[in-house]
């Protein structure tokens, strides 16, 4: 049960109405997609969270959709919503396995119609220095992770996104280690704010923007959210990231969102809003602080970047 609220809520904020509209956008998209069995299900269930939500003005959502990093489909901000055409999210299933004792394949019409659905609008911080307000929905990773009954081994959470070459062109060019991998420390993971994406805006997720599953960490920056995700894996070990292993010095395992902390070619002190036409400060944790803070006490965060 979420009760408490972010510095920038009041207990008299309230949820946009329009939002409340979104419902009836994200049930006619399931119901397109030949998913009518289960919108209903999907519908009943959905809330809008408002203790984790920001009540920042969401970025409009043409420059949510179109303003992407997804190299898969290429390198520019525009290739992910001009070249994922192609990309086939149903029939979709995920593998969720290793240091558990019920490891499971579920495909994803199950995973939204058994579990709640919930709109966040949370930050999201991209490491290049650029952010947004994205209105998500999904479901606690959490809960998805506890049907699996990790074992005491489980320390990490490794997140594997399809590779599909014939339909990511971006997989055809050794621009990364594909196919990419990210993770989490378990109690990262199991922190209610994590969340698994499966729409935005109140529809269902675009190809371009990691459909039809995807990790939102709203802490971290954006790079370690996970797209288009196939497994899921508990490991004992910290699992080799594709960023990590490209470039360790500019991107940590845990890339939590430190302005005191520079990239190693540019300051992390301020962001740039789409949007907006001045720079603003950049929050630690992303503003989040107040909930995951206390997950790196003792830690130094600029050798655990």
């Amino acid at each position: 049960m979420l009760i408490r609220h972010a510095p920038d809520l009041t207990d008299n904020d309230v949820t946009d109405p329009g939002v409340y509209l979104q419902r009836r956008t994200l049930m006619a998209g399931l119901a397109g997609l030949g998913l009518a069995g289960f919108a209903g299900q999907a519908n009943a269930a959905l809330t809008y969270t408002k203790g984790f939500s920001t009540t920042e003005k969401p970025t409009p959502r043409k420059d949510v959709t179109t303003y992407n990093n997804f190299y898969e489909f290429g390198v520019d901000k525009g290739d992910p919503a001009e070249k994922s055409d192609r990309f086939k999210p149903r029939p979709w299933t995920v593998r969720i396995d290793g240091a558990c004792e019920a490891p499971r394949t579920v495909g994803i019409e199950d995973l939204i119609a058994g579990n709640k659905l919930e709109e966040r609008i949370y930050r999201m911080r991209c490491v290049e220095g650029w952010s947004m307000v994205i209105p998500w929905v999904g479901f606690p990773l959490k809960d998805l992770l506890a049907s699996v009954k990790p074992t005491s081994k489980a320390k990490y959470v490794a997140f594997e996104t399809v590779r599909r070459p014939s339909e990511m062109p971006g997989q055809g060019w050794n621009t990364l280690d594909w196919p990419y991998v990210e993770g989490l420390r378990i109690d990262e993971a199991m922190h209610p704010l994590t969340l698994m994406a499966v729409g935005l805006y109140g529809d269902v997720l675009p190809n371009q923007n990691g459909a039809p599953l995807r990790l939102v960490v709203p802490w971290k920056y954006g790079f370690k959210g996970g797209k288009s995700i196939v497994r899921i894996t508990l490991t004992e070990k910290p699992p080799a990231t594709a960023w990590n292993k490209l470039a360790p010095r500019e991107y940590g395992f845990y890339a939590n969102v430190n302005p005191a902390v520079d990239h190693p070619r540019w300051s992390q002190a301020t962001e740039r809003r789409l949007g907006e036409f001045r720079r603003r400060e950049t929050l630690p944790f992303n503003g989040y602080g107040e909930w995951v803070a206390d997950l790196y006490r003792g830690m130094d965060l600029k050798r655990f970047y």
